[in-house]
């Protein structure tokens, strides 16, 4: 199975990215985690994106607040997938990490999710994987029909509390 690169632009952006490592240990999609700064760390970076591939990648997670160029400096060096997670760290509420994370040029795509969405993140980078590893898509429907029933029986316990 090919496994998901997972880059923060920071150490304080690693609690609102903990929520993807245990939806990727819940499908047992195996990650590597990694803080490579596009401003601080740019070669490191770099040379992740460069060699990802090579490592056994299937798609990455870059994870980054306020300016956010994390996502874009990683999908420009690499043909994987790159999801984008703008992180909620600044006064702006993380409306300037989406947008900068969001607002690429054509030709380096970058797929965004919510701000603080790691758990989207973490199922969109298993989703890309899935397309070419049946045990990981059935694993991922199951998922998918787990939640449907949660929410059919919480509609349930609500209809019989308040419709008389």
């Amino acid at each position: 199975m090919k496994k998901i690169g997972v880059i923060l632009g920071s150490a304080s952006d690693l609690p609102k990215v903990e929520k993807a490592f245990s939806t990727l240990d819940g499908l047992g999609v195996p990650y590597e985690v990694h803080i490579y700064s596009a401003h601080r760390t740019p070669v490191e970076a770099k040379t992740f994106a460069e060699t990802a591939a090579d490592k056994g990648f299937g798609a990455i997670i870059a994870a980054a607040g306020k300016a956010a160029h994390l996502a874009g400096a990683i999908a420009a060096s690499t043909v994987l997938p790159v999801v984008g997670l703008p992180v909620s760290a600044s006064t702006l509420d993380g409306i300037d990490a989406l947008l900068s994370t969001v607002q690429m040029p054509a030709g380096i795509p970058v797929a965004t999710v919510a701000i603080d969405g790691a758990v989207n993140a973490a199922l969109l980078c298993a989703q890309i994987i899935a397309v070419s590893d049946a045990e990981l898509a059935e694993k991922l429907r199951k998922m998918r029909a787990e939640a449907t029933e949660n929410v059919l029986k919480a509609n349930r316990e609500v209809e019989a509390k308040y419709n008389k």
